[in-house]
């Protein structure tokens, strides 16, 4: 068991201290969102995504290496087999302060509540627009109802807290973000604004030509709220304000605009088992490889990933004209 006095911790070359693991369970989604996957798309073979076991594995070896933080993502994580299953072995490892998970929201009517029961503290949902036809146009098959039904339902099961996260494309859904917003603070939740990333080829559009910053987004928001700059976090790369006389955060994901690398604390493992150090960086570890050929060796896992995080590079160079990342956001996890 790790004490506070004697917890060993994963530092990167920069004397950024790794925290933080979004663990992908799958790469298959329901939805084919434009920006994250292209319309039709290869998933990967079911023999080729980590088991639970496998995931759970893993898990163990990032906790005891210092990992306070876990999110489980996707695609979209709650179509997963035996879901509840991975939730409650991670969220009982002794160290972990907290798992989350990202969703799209479609599957919480029915997961919600099991899903806190089996220890899940707080829950990511992506809404994108609140019209449903625009809605449909942006994930191409997806129902606004579905998920404004889950945001409902994550609502009643009462985690400790709900956020929702909003990709925001200008000439798309940029005159929604007070809308969004709105919706957001009327229900006591958090929202974070996202500008797009280059990963992946897409045909739906051209992200050089769909590009708006944060700056431009708060500048809508203070229109007609008082919003102030905050320190706090949670964990993530979202930057936030409050919102005076209210309950909510308004968070600013800008890895276009104003990178967060400098406090980077985050490795991602996709459901394929490889270890990415960066998002918009290649250098990777196969952990799948030594899951399988040493299954149960926790001491050589963790000493891999040891060496790995000495590899993770300093920050990433996104260019919305190039894509220089080919894997789609959701073989990178969420």
């Amino acid at each position: 068991m790790n004490t506070l006095l004697n917890k060993p911790s994963l530092i990167d070359p920069f004397g950024r201290t790794v925290d933080y693991l979004r663990l992908s369970v799958t790469d298959r989604c329901n939805f084919r969102c434009t920006y994250c996957m292209a319309e039709d798309m290869t998933f990967l073979p079911r023999q080729q995504i980590l088991s639970l076991e496998e995931l759970r594995d893993s898990a163990v070896a990032f906790v005891e290496l210092g990992v306070q933080k876990i999110r489980l993502t996707g695609g979209e994580p709650l179509i997963r087999r035996d879901i509840l299953k991975l939730v409650s072995s991670v969220a009982a490892l002794s160290g972990l302060e907290e798992l989350t998970m990202t969703t799209n929201g479609v599957y919480l009517p029915k997961m919600a509540q099991p899903l806190k029961d089996a220890g899940m503290s707080r829950v990511n949902i992506s809404i994108d627009s609140l019209k449903p036809d625009r809605f449909k146009e942006l994930t191409r098959v997806g129902e606004l109802d579905q998920v404004m039904a889950g945001i409902d339902a994550a609502g009643a099961a009462q985690f400790k807290k709900i956020k929702l996260n909003a990709v925001i494309l200008a000439g798309f859904n940029d005159d929604e973000v007070l809308d969004l917003a709105r919706f957001a603070v009327d229900r006591g939740m958090d929202i974070s604004f996202i500008e797009e990333m280059p990963l992946g080829e897409i045909s739906s559009h051209k992200r050089v030509n769909t590009q708006i910053t944060s700056s431009q987004i708060r500048q809508q928001l203070d229109s007609e709220f008082t919003l102030v700059d905050s320190a706090e976090t949670t964990g993530g790369p979202s930057r936030y304000v409050s919102v005076a006389n209210s309950q909510s955060k308004i968070g600013f994901i800008s890895p276009m605009s104003n990178n967060f690398c400098e406090s980077c604390n985050r490795v991602r493992m996709t459901a394929e088992g490889r270890l990415l150090l960066c998002l918009g960086n290649e250098h990777s570890l196969d952990l799948r490889e030594i899951l399988r050929a040493h299954p149960g060796d926790t001491a050589l896992l963790k000493s891999k990933i040891v060496a790995a995080i000495a590899n993770k590079p300093e920050r990433h160079y996104f260019d919305p004209e190039q894509v220089d990342i080919v894997r789609f956001m959701n073989m990178t996890g969420g």
